[in-house]
C-alpha cells in the first residue's frame, strides 16, 4: 500500500527546507575582510580599528565583518598593494608606490598644516587621489592622523634640522629622503619593526618617524631625542580593494564608508591625547623634545617646497598638483 504524506507534514517539510536555503543565502553573503596594519596593539590606533571594525559589524548586522592584523604581520612597510591586489590583505595602509603616482609624492608633504579641520582635509584629500586609485584597483576607506606626529629623533639633544653634516637619518619614502639630503644627512629607508635594533647598534644617528609608532615601538629608550617641527601633512591611507569593495552590496559600501568615517571621528582626540601623554612620559623618562620656533620652521619649508614642485607636477599632472597644492594651502598655518 502506498503511503501518502500529510498536507501539514508536506507544508512543515517546505517551509523548513525554504529556511535552510535562506540561512545558507545569508552565510553566502556574509564577508570577512583582513585588514593589514603596521601599529601595534599598544598603539593607540589599533582601537581605532578595533572601533572601525565594531562599527562595521553593527552598521551591517553582522553581514561583514573586520578582522585585524597588527604589527605586519600579513606584509611589510612597502607591499600594501600587492598584498591587496594578491589577496594576502583586504584593507590596508598604502605606502609610497609608483602606481599610485601622485599620491606617491603627496601623502606626505612639506606644509605646517592647522590640525582644526582635519577631518575634512583629509576627505578632501582622499576625494582628489581616488580616481588614480580606482585605476590601481583600490578604493581609499581610512584616513590616517600621519599630520600631528611625524617627527624626528637623534641620539644628541639640540640637533639642528638644518645642518645634519652627514648624519645617517631614517626616512619613510622620497620626500622625506630629498628633506634629509637638502639638509645635509644621508636618508636610510628602514621598516617600522626593523628600526628599534636599528638605533640601538647604532645603523642610524636620527629617525624621521610618528610619534605614536616611535613610542609604541619603545624607541624612546634607544633614540630619546626629538625635535619637534611640525613640517609634514601626512596621509599615509588605508584603502580597501576595489574587487572586494564592488562586490558588497551598495548598502553595506556605504556602511563601510560610513563606520571609517566615524571612526576616524572617534580616534583623533584620543590619538592626540595619546601622542602628547607619550612624550610627556618620555620626557620623565629622560627624553627631550625640542621644539623649533615659527621663522625656522618657515626657512625649513622654504629650503623643500621649491625641490619637490616639479616631483608633483609630474606625479599628478598640473590640474591635480595645483588642486591639491590649494587644498593644502587653505588649510596651512
Amino acid at each position: 500500500m502506498q503511503k501518502t504524506t500529510s498536507p501539514l507534514l508536506l507544508r512543515a517539510t517546505v517551509l523548513a527546507c525554504a529556511a535552510t536555503a535562506v540561512t545558507t543565502a545569508a552565510h553566502a553573503q556574509s564577508t570577512t575582510l583582513r585588514l593589514s596594519t603596521y601599529v601595534n596593539e599598544v598603539d593607540i590606533r589599533y582601537q581605532g580599528f578595533k572601533k572601525f571594525a565594531e562599527l562595521v559589524s553593527a552598521k551591517t548586522s553582522g553581514r561583514v565583518k573586520v578582522e585585524v592584523f597588527p604589527s605586519s604581520t600579513l606584509h611589510g612597510w612597502s607591499e600594501g598593494v600587492d598584498a591587496m591586489l594578491g589577496g594576502v590583505s583586504d584593507i590596508s595602509w598604502v605606502s609610497a608606490d609608483k602606481r599610485l603616482p601622485c599620491y606617491r609624492v603627496t601623502s606626505l608633504y612639506p606644509v605646517a598644516i592647522d590640525m582644526k579641520k582635519q577631518i575634512e582635509l583629509d576627505a578632501a584629500y582622499a576625494a582628489l587621489i581616488a580616481p588614480e586609485a580606482a585605476k590601481a584597483g583600490l578604493v581609499p576607506l581610512i584616513n590616517s592622523n600621519y599630520s600631528y606626529d611625524q617627527e624626528w629623533w637623534f641620539k644628541n639633544a639640540n640637533t639642528d634640522l638644518a645642518k645634519l653634516d652627514g648624519k645617517l637619518v631614517r626616512s619613510i619614502g622620497p620626500m622625506v629622503s630629498m628633506m634629509i639630503e637638502t639638509w645635509g644627512g644621508k636618508p636610510v629607508f628602514i621598516a617600522p619593526k626593523e628600526v628599534f635594533q636599528s638605533a640601538e647598534r647604532g645603523v642610524v644617528d636620527g629617525i624621521n618617524m610618528g610619534v605614536a609608532t616611535y613610542s609604541a615601538w619603545k624607541l624612546w629608550g634607544v633614540m630619546p631625542h626629538m625635535v619637534q617641527s611640525n613640517l609634514f601633512y601626512g596621509n599615509i591611507q588605508y584603502m580597501i580593494s576595489k574587487r572586494k569593495f564592488d562586490a558588497l552590496s551598495p548598502a553595506d559600501q556605504k556602511a563601510l564608508q560610513a563606520a571609517a568615517a566615524e571612526s576616524e571621528v572617534w580616534l583623533k582626540p584620543q590619538y592626540e591625547r595619546w601622542v602628547d601623554e607619550s612624550m610627556a612620559d618620555a620626557v620623565k623618562q629622560g627624553g627631550t623634545v625640542t621644539k623649533i620656533a615659527a621663522d625656522k620652521r618657515k626657512a625649513l619649508l622654504n629650503s623643500v617646497v621649491g625641490k619637490w614642485t616639479g616631483e608633483v607636477d609630474a606625479g599628478c599632472g598640473p590640474e591635480l598638483a595645483g588642486k591639491v597644492r590649494a587644498l593644502f594651502s587653505k588649510n596651512a598655518l
